[in-house]
C-alpha cells in the first residue's frame, strides 16, 4: 500500500473551506442575534407605547363617564372579578347608558389623539333632554378655548340647517 502524499494537501484545503464555513456561520449568527435584539427592541417600545396610550385612554374614559354620569364609576379594570360587580351583555343596556358610555370612550380618544372633525349622528336619539344638556355642556367645556368657530349641521322637519357658533361670543353673553 501506497502512502497518498496528496491528502496532507487536500486536508489543508478541507480546512481551510471548514474554517471559512465557520466564519460565515459566525457572521451569520451574529446578524441574527443583531436582528434579533433590534426586532425585541421594537417590540418593547411599541409594546411600551400602546400601554402608556392605553392607561392614558383608561384614565380619561373613568373621569369622562363619571363627569357624564355624575360620579357613576366604571369597572374596575385592573380588576374585572372585583366582588359586586355585574357584567352586563351590551345589547341589555339601556340606550342611554350604551350612548353615555360610547361618548366617553370617543371622547377619551380624541383626548389621546385628537381628529378634526367628527360625524355624530343622532347621538343624543336614546338620551333624555338631561343627558342631552350634559353632553352639550362637555361639548361646550371641551371646545370653548380650542376653536374660533364651530360649524354645526341639523336636520329640523326633514329640512337641514346649518349654524356657525363663536364659542367666546356664547360665553361673553352668559348664553352657556
Amino acid at each position: 500500500m501506497k502512502p497518498n502524499l496528496g491528502a496532507i494537501a487536500e486536508y489543508k484545503k478541507k480546512e481551510e473551506l471548514y474554517l471559512q464555513r465557520v466564519a460565515e456561520l459566525n457572521k451569520i449568527t451574529h446578524e441574527t442575534d443583531n436582528f434579533r435584539q433590534a426586532y425585541e427592541n421594537l417590540w418593547k417600545q411599541g409594546l411600551n407605547e400602546f400601554m402608556a396610550g392605553f392607561y392614558r385612554i383608561i384614565n380619561k374614559l373613568k373621569e369622562n363617564y363619571q363627569m357624564l354620569t355624575f360620579g357613576e364609576d366604571l369597572v374596575d379594570s385592573l380588576n374585572p372579578f372585583s366582588e359586586g360587580i355585574i357584567w352586563k351583555k351590551i345589547f341589555n343596556i339601556l340606550g342611554g347608558e350604551k350612548t353615555l358610555s360610547s361618548l366617553a370612550l370617543v371622547y377619551a380618544l380624541h383626548h389621546y389623539k385628537p381628529t378634526p372633525l367628527y360625524f355624530m349622528d343622532e347621538i343624543d336619539a336614546a338620551l333624555d333632554l338631561k343627558n342631552v344638556s350634559i353632553i352639550a355642556f362637555y361639548i361646550y367645556e371641551q371646545t370653548k378655548n380650542i376653536s374660533d368657530r364651530l360649524n354645526r349641521i341639523y336636520k329640523t322637519y326633514n329640512v337641514t340647517k346649518s349654524v356657525a357658533v363663536n364659542p367666546k361670543e356664547i360665553a361673553s353673553k352668559g348664553l352657556c
